[in-house]
């Protein structure tokens, strides 16, 4: 894959820059400029801004609604989106269910599915892990059994249903069949958020996002046609999805972002007279931090452009969760250590921290989740051995 800057390519991070700088809007540019969270709604009006553009998915080919842009013209666009902090939009639709449909969908579930994800007229999310069912997916009880029409009927509950409550559509793994290995027994259903059956509740994270839900089904019927690929194969579909998710988690962007707030604290932030980032450790600290990222950036590059390319995430998408999940809560670490006192505000008022910082503890809360979802940094750590290592298995 060529990375190399042509004048071409230079001339399009230009029009890009110059682009973001007009058509964000002034209430979300200030939110940019302080890395302050930005809401679901909020997201999916950027996203239906960048839809008018062209650029909602830059990785989606041109038949289904892509900016057709070469690879290095993706990654500038997706680099010039984060250096400017613009609302990060919703992956489980563009990033997660998308792709996924155009690999294992059938025609009619593409033509259905595909154009309103990209133009953000239907919102997803994700309904995979459960209260006993997390790390160790393929424990999950979520039951769909067949009703005499043909349907599935599908009772039980998952959690950590991210932005759940603005949902219109959530993909799901069920289990249709408890005989057998637990793998062999689970599908892949689309399963409308308004159906019958389905009650949502929401619930307030440490850093005072209500990101997380709870999601309960009972008796929800799901027409048969939403099943994508063959029952009892959902867990190879769950596998492709995850490589999806964990490249994202590498978070490569918003580290970098990260990083760059550290050092403006460090540089506005003094100790005994000095500013912080005077300090030799503090700037050693700083440098290390960006060695981290700067590797976890080639390999992410590496595992997008063989994406680009059609090839599959596989396990190396292990590599880049784990990486990229602890480089994330790193840059947060060393945020509150430069913060000292003022990293102990949960819930103020606006301005008893300096904007710089206000937003920094409640990132560092929900970045300690990054080692968690997506599949356990421990459960990372099994596949590394055992599909890139060649190590025994237990």
């Amino acid at each position: 894959m060529d990375l190399s800057i042509s004048p071409e390519h230079e001339a399009f991070r230009r029009e890009v820059r110059a682009w973001i700088q007009e058509a964000l809007p002034p209430d979300l540019k200030a939110k940019a400029e302080v890395d302050a969270h930005f809401e679901m709604p909020e997201s999916t009006r950027w996203h239906k801004i960048l839809h008018q553009r062209g650029w909602a998915a830059p990785h989606w080919p041109a038949e289904w609604g892509g900016p057709g842009l070469d690879p290095t013209s993706r990654f500038i666009l997706s680099e010039e989106l984060e250096l400017a902090g613009t609302p990060p939009l919703s992956p489980f639709g563009l990033a997660m269910v998308g792709p996924l449909l155009m690999q294992f969908g059938t025609a009619a579930q593409k033509q259905r599915f595909l154009p309103k994800i990209i133009s953000a007229e239907e919102i997803w999310c994700q309904g995979y892990s459960e209260p006993n069912a997390g790390s160790d997916l393929a424990s999950l009880r979520t039951a769909a059994t067949k009703d005499a029409a043909g349907n599935y009927v599908v009772s039980g509950q998952k959690t950590w249903t991210t932005y759940a409550q603005y949902a219109d559509w959530i993909f799901c793994l069920v289990r249709t069949d408890a005989r057998g290995k637990k793998q062999e027994g689970i599908s892949f259903l689309l399963i409308d958020m308004k159906s019958p059956g389905i009650e949502v509740k929401p619930m307030l994270t440490i850093g005072g996002t209500p990101a997380f839900c709870e999601t309960f089904f009972t008796n929800v019927v799901v027409p048969a046609e939403n099943l994508v690929g063959p029952e009892g194969g959902g867990w190879t579909l769950a596998k492709a999805l995850l490589g999806h998710e964990r490249t994202l988690i590498a978070s490569v962007g918003a580290s970098g972002r990260a990083v760059k707030r550290v050092k403006r604290i460090a540089e506005e932030t003094k100790a005994n007279g000095r500013r912080l980032i005077d300090d030799p450790l503090v700037r050693s600290r700083i440098a290390a931090l960006e060695i981290r990222l700067r590797g976890l950036q080639m390999a992410n590059y590496r595992a997008l452009a063989g994406a680009q390319h059609g090839k599959a995430p596989g396990p190396e998408s292990s590599i880049l969760k784990l990486r990229g999940s602890e480089v994330t809560q790193q840059c947060y670490e060393l945020a509150m250590e430069l913060m000292g006192e003022d990293a102990l505000t949960w819930f103020n008022e606006p301005g008893v921290v300096p904007p710089i910082e206000e937003w920094v503890p409640s990132s560092f809360c929900y970045t300690r989740a990054t080692t968690i979802y997506g599949g356990s940094n421990e459960i990372q750590k099994n596949v590394i051995a055992k599909y890139i290592l060649g190590l025994p298995g237990k």
